[in-house]
């Protein structure tokens, strides 16, 4: 895992470190809009001719000028390269067109967060979601998820999706080598999740348990689905002290799920979850803990995702530190039998038992 205890940079990496950040919202515009209009995809298309940038102007229906001051900046970004004035892709301007995690992040900070993280004061402040004032009025970005502008709905679930579906097929096998056959999945929103599990185990029911509206979407996506018939809906708000689990499940299952609370809350529901499951049930928590990442860009990315839940979706949550969650399960009534980490793309699976 990662050492965060020592200071790794010299002085002049410290600097330019410091210089990046500063001009953060600058770099991540032009990266954005380098991809957006084309241009980098064409400076790339071009290969070893490279292009000018009357050529690139042309081919992308932009002015000289435009071009001209998108190069200069990706220059020193380090996304292109000049040669005798002609302009070639460099090896971060290949990541921003082809990693697919990198493209997700880009749209999802675009569309969902960039304005909302001028309000990171209030948030931090107020203990609440305030850059989701610049959608509506709503206390969680959970129930403005179904009037979300189209785009911005298209990024978050993309978002949302990508991370889950590169760990779903791994953890389904973790899931049903230990037995599992009827499935309650906790924040299953819209039963993405549980159309995988019935696929995967023709025996397999699922009842997705979330909020109201949630349920109806899932209800919508799941019609005429292969397995439909095996998933079952039941709406409850999970931040209610009072909503009570149902009983009578051999697995519970909670992706991608506990980061959208506060510790308080994440033991209130572990709590209530701990008091539906026999001996016999198993709890199965998988989460992206940035502190047991093995690469430092995952534990960066996640801790910056952090701030979408801070200023974004509820004000209080987090990508939690692996200790932090031991606590809360522990304080649950709850331990952990098994830890599995590197499942998909960043995630730990925890099983916990009675």
């Amino acid at each position: 895992m990662n050492d965060f205890s020592k200071d790794k940079m010299s002085a002049y990496e410290a600097q330019k470190t410091a210089h990046w950040i500063s001009q953060g919202p600058v770099v991540f515009q032009v990266a954005r809009f380098m991809i957006k209009s084309g241009l980098l995809e064409a400076v790339s298309q071009s290969g070893e001719q490279g292009l000018s940038i009357a050529e690139a102007a042309e081919k992308c229906g932009l002015s000289e000028y435009g071009v001209q001051v998108l190069f200069e900046s990706s220059l020193t970004m380090g996304v292109l390269l000049c040669r005798d004035g002609r302009y070639f892709c460099s090896k971060a301007g290949w990541f921003l067109l082809n990693d697919e995690m990198v493209r997700v992040d880009m749209d999802f900070n675009h569309d969902v967060n960039y304005l909302g993280m001028s309000r990171i004061d209030e948030a931090v402040r107020e203990g609440r979601p305030a850059g989701l004032e610049f959608f509506g009025k709503w206390k969680t970005i959970y129930e403005a998820l179904p009037h979300l502008p189209e785009q911005v709905k298209k990024s978050w679930f993309a978002f949302d999706h990508y991370y889950s579906d590169n760990s779903f097929p791994e953890a389904l096998g973790i899931l049903f080598g230990n037995g599992a056959e009827n499935i309650l999945d906790v924040g299953g929103n819209t039963g993405r999740f549980a159309l995988e599990a019935v696929a995967y185990n023709p025996n397999a029911h699922v009842t997705v348990m979330d909020l109201p509206g949630q349920i109806e979407m899932m209800r919508r996506n799941i019609v005429g689905r292969c397995g439909c018939e095996r998933i079952h809906g039941f709406p409850a708000d999970l931040l209610d002290a009072e909503a009570v689990f149902p009983e009578g499940f051999d697995t519970i299952w909670m992706s991608q799920f506990l980061d959208c609370f506060s510790s308080r809350e994440v033991v209130s529901i572990l709590s209530r979850a701990a008091a539906s499951m026999s001996s016999a049930s198993r709890l199965y928590i998988m989460e992206s803990f940035w502190d047991r990442q093995p690469y430092d860009t995952a534990s960066f990315a996640l801790t910056a995702i952090s701030l979408y839940f801070t200023v974004m979706a509820n004000g209080n949550s987090k990508m939690y530190r692996y200790s932090d969650m031991l606590d809360c399960i522990r304080r649950s009534g709850l331990e952990v039998e098994r830890c599995i980490d590197n499942v998909g793309k960043c995630h730990t699976i925890l099983i916990c038992r009675k």
